[in-house]
């Protein structure tokens, strides 16, 4: 019977579960991922970023959800409401507001993370689907050697109803991904 060496997504050998394979690792001067959004455990994230990779360059990316200021404007479907007339022109104005605030957000991240010795860029990256779809592409995109996110640590209803961006960063990413959790 052939033997079967599999390698995991971070280079290692993997004889226990050969179904975790990947491609190889991503060049050394590729940038690292770090997903921010601007809490305690995105900080948490570029500090810790900063010590496994030292000056390395990173891309701090904070998504944001287009279409949003427009689906506020919208009645709910089904309630029988009388139409509604839409101020374009102010959910014009609120979804570059929400643009401009993900762009500062990330710009912050940049700025720690310039702080603490990483080469560092900022950048506001639109939700299509899911906020894990957008990094995961974002990934796929520019060849990240490895994302950084945080992880609130949600359990029960909660994370039911909400989800966990990590789980899914986890399950599709294209590179390894390191998890930061909450203190």
């Amino acid at each position: 019977m052939a033997s079967v060496v599999a390698y995991d997504k971070l280079g290692f050998e993997n004889r226990f579960h050969p179904w975790l394979t990947c491609t190889p690792m991503t060049a050394a001067d590729a940038p690292v991922l770090i997903a921010y959004d601007g809490s305690d455990t995105a900080r948490r994230g570029v500090r810790e970023a900063a010590k496994l990779f030292g000056s390395r360059q990173v891309l701090v990316v904070t998504v944001w959800e287009p279409g949003l200021a427009y689906e506020t404007a919208m009645p709910t479907a089904g309630l029988e409401l009388e139409p509604v007339s839409v101020d374009v022109e102010g959910a014009r104005e609120v979804e570059e507001e929400l643009h401009q605030r993900a762009r500062r957000t990330a710009d912050d991240g940049a700025e720690l993370a310039q702080s603490l010795g990483l080469q560092a860029k900022g950048l506001a990256v639109a939700d299509e689907v899911h906020v894990a779809d957008a990094i995961v592409g974002l990934a796929r995109k520019r060849g990240v050697a490895a994302i950084v996110i945080g992880s609130r640590g949600l359990t029960g209803l909660r994370a039911r109803l909400e989800g966990s961006t990590s789980k899914a960063v986890l399950k599709d990413a294209p590179c390894p991904v390191v998890v930061v959790h909450d203190d």
